[in-house]
């Protein structure tokens, strides 16, 4: 009496196995997909676009560096990687490698190329405007 399994709960453990094991593995690639998608492929773009502003650095742009000292770029020395900005009104010049660079204060006008629409925000709208243009516009 202790062996008796049903028939009919037999197969509903061998199919639960395996539909269990599709499930899991459907449930896997979820994660990993979610985690691509929300960790992953955000955290590239990141460093593609910090590596292009520190490759598109001219003389005379206004920086920040990650230690929050403000300055202007005087020289970009390529071959050793490195800047050097001028701070303050006394013109101490500092040098740093290029991946301390943290901001480029400086505004740079970048014209619309005719074949590309604008780029929209996640829901399809324009793109949230900076808190300082909603300041001046509710003023």
């Amino acid at each position: 009496m202790t062996n008796f399994i049903p028939v009919a709960a037999e197969q509903a453990a061998n199919g639960g196995n395996q539909s269990s094991m599709i499930f899991m593995i459907l449930f896997y690639v979820a994660i990993f997909a979610a985690l691509y998608f929300f960790l992953i492929r955000p955290n590239s773009k990141k460093k593609k676009e910090e590596a292009q502003l520190r490759n598109s650095l001219e003389i005379g742009d206004e920086i920040t560096t990650i230690g929050g000292i403000m300055g202007r770029v005087v020289a970009i020395k390529d071959d050793e990687d490195a800047i050097i900005i001028e701070t303050g009104s006394d013109r101490v010049k500092m040098k740093f490698k290029k991946w301390c660079i943290s901001t480029v204060d400086t505004v740079k006008e970048q014209p619309q190329q005719a074949g590309q629409p604008e780029k929209k925000g996640f829901f399809g709208f324009g793109k949230k405007k900076d808190s300082d243009e909603t300041k001046a516009t509710k003023e």
